[in-house]
């Protein structure tokens, strides 16, 4: 059968039916394009949630980070003190070796010093006035040397006995004085810097029997 042509009745109807066919504008098309960008950045980042086990080894390294530094502190503490201490020691052996470095040197002078006082005490009769002078002087000049360096004598005539400082020669009884009283002193005894270099020989007192 033959196509039959078309009248113009039937061209518009033909262009009002395309007319109503929705077109789809280079708008739409970003729009779908926007969405869909939108959806895939949502699934990209999606952090994972923690589980309760990972929270717990957390808390645990904590623990121990925090334990870690609590004994590399102590021990630092600890250091600073024994360097201190040790410090401290080596001042005082210090202090102790000035003071009493010429400990030896002192025990050799002071037989001299026991010399010249003999000789001043057997110079009280019949030895003239110059020479005991001389004598006295001499002496002087000795002991005030002494005193400079930290050197004191210990004479305790009449103290109590202390066998810290004293020797006792012999005790001989005597009701005048009271037991262990320092009757005489046959030889003085000396402190270096308060330390005994060598004890004073005394008699001591005993109760008379």
């Amino acid at each position: 059968m033959a196509k039959q042509p078309q009248t113009p009745l039937d061209e518009e109807l033909e262009r009002a039916e395309e007319d109503a066919e929705p077109q789809k504008t280079p708008l739409d098309g970003d729009l779908e394009e926007a969405i869909e960008a939108a959806a895939d950045e949502d699934e990209s980042t999606e952090e994972p949630v923690a589980g309760d086990a990972d929270v717990d080894a957390l808390n645990a390294r904590i623990e121990e980070l925090e334990q870690s530094t609590a004994e590399a502190k102590d021990q630092a503490l600890r250091a600073a003190a024994e360097a201190q201490n040790v410090r401290r020691r080596a001042e005082q052996e210090a202090d102790k070796a000035r003071k009493f470095a010429l400990e030896k040197f002192v025990k050799e002078l002071l037989p001299v010093i026991d010399s010249l006082e003999k000789a001043l005490e057997a110079m009280e009769d019949g030895a003239s006035e110059a020479h005991r002078e001389g004598v006295s002087m001499t002496l002087k000049l000795q002991l005030d040397v002494l005193g400079k360096f930290g050197v004191e004598s210990v004479e305790p005539h009449g103290e109590p006995f202390d066998p810290q400082y004293h020797e006792a020669m012999a005790m001989v009884p005597n009701p005048e004085l009271d037991p262990n009283t320092v009757m005489e002193v046959m030889q003085k005894g000396y402190l270096l810097n308060g330390r005994l270099v060598r004890p004073a020989m005394v008699v001591v007192s005993q109760a008379a029997s």
